[in-house]
């Protein structure tokens, strides 16, 4: 099978996936327990029956399951998301204001924790069973099992109440929001913001990085007795080029199924990490619209996550075939 016929099947492929999730999207949070319809129509909200019926006719839960199902296909397609039960907004505008605080936090957090545990990982491989390699798995392994809401309390403590030197909670000070209290020096709002943005970034570096190190570290010493890479530093090769040009190249494609996961998850933000630290991104509203019950608005964001996560495996699956030439698609 050519690429071009490979790429077809994987775009029919995911789209089936698609409406997989949209349809399990339906199914799980229509039938759940306390769905949507005990929700609105829940006496201690709502005094009167013409109250209740109003309430569901305004989210569309009058309508037969199999009408409803399809305008949530197509709401889903069109990315129109329907309104908040909490606030009555547009989900869609509730996601976009979000949006840019998530994917700073982690896209920050994932380059810082990618490249540490690429580095890493194969100076550990190359130090197999020295001092070195044994510190840094010791090390990985520790730190990947820590619970992140337990790093970023004590980043907090120690960094913030105990020493101040970075601030507590939110992404920039709630004093801005006060007209005229916006920094009109563009650079110190940057600086602000990057204050703010070092603790939960650190904790998600503490407890992800490892994670890469260990991966990398195992696929290095798959190839590193390979006779392709004796015959590279016969060649006078330096040993720098031999290990990150050759072996990491050919040792790269379990972590590019890792990479890919990581960031398909981009869009779930750290739930914990942004709880615990009042970071106004994705994560920090889908722990809120679980404790408030926003069907819409989980149904949105678990969509998007699904999504998200079909395209990125879509695109590890493309870089396969660029970054190893002997992957055959059949």
């Amino acid at each position: 099978m050519g690429l071009r016929a490979f790429l077809l099947k994987r775009t029919i492929y995911s789209a089936a996936l698609v409406f997989l999730v949209i349809t399990l999207n339906f199914v799980i949070f229509t039938m759940m327990p306390g769905g949507p319809v005990a929700r609105l129509a829940n006496p201690s909200r709502l005094k009167t029956q013409e109250q209740v019926e109003a309430q569901l006719r305004h989210f569309g839960l009058l309508d037969p399951p199999h009408v409803r199902y399809i305008k949530y296909v197509q709401n889903m397609l069109t990315f129109q998301f329907g309104l908040s039960y909490v606030t009555s907004a547009p989900i869609y505008d509730e996601i976009g204001t979000r949006l840019s605080a998530t994917l700073t936090l982690v896209i920050t957090e994932e380059v810082i924790a990618i490249v540490i545990g690429l580095v890493f990982g194969v100076i550990a491989a190359y130090k197999r069973g020295r001092f070195l390699d044994m510190s840094t798995s010791l090390l990985s392994l520790v730190t990947t099992s820590l619970p992140v809401f337990w790093v970023g309390m004590v980043l907090l403590i120690i960094f913030s109440y105990n020493l101040g030197w970075f601030p507590t909670a939110h992404s920039f000070p709630q004093d801005w929001v006060i007209p005229g209290n916006w920094p009109s020096n563009y650079w110190v709002e940057i600086s602000v913001r990057l204050r703010h943005l070092v603790l939960p970034v650190t904790a998600l570096v503490i407890i992800t990085a490892g994670s890469y190190l260990l991966v990398t570290r195992a696929s290095m010493l798959e190839v590193l007795g390979e006779d392709y890479l004796v015959t590279a530093r016969a060649k006078g090769l330096s040993e720098r080029k031999v290990l990150f040009k050759h072996a990491f190249k050919n040792a790269s494609l379990p972590l590019i199924t890792q990479i890919a996961i990581a960031f398909g998850f981009t869009l779930s933000g750290a739930t914990l990490t942004e709880t615990v630290f009042s970071w106004p991104g994705l994560g920090l509203w889908i722990w809120q619209s679980i404790d408030y019950v926003d069907f819409p608005a989980l149904q949105a964001i678990f969509f998007l996550i699904a999504l998200c996560v079909i395209i990125a495996n879509f695109m590890a699956d493309i870089i396969y075939g660029v970054i190893d030439p002997r992957i055959k698609y059949e």
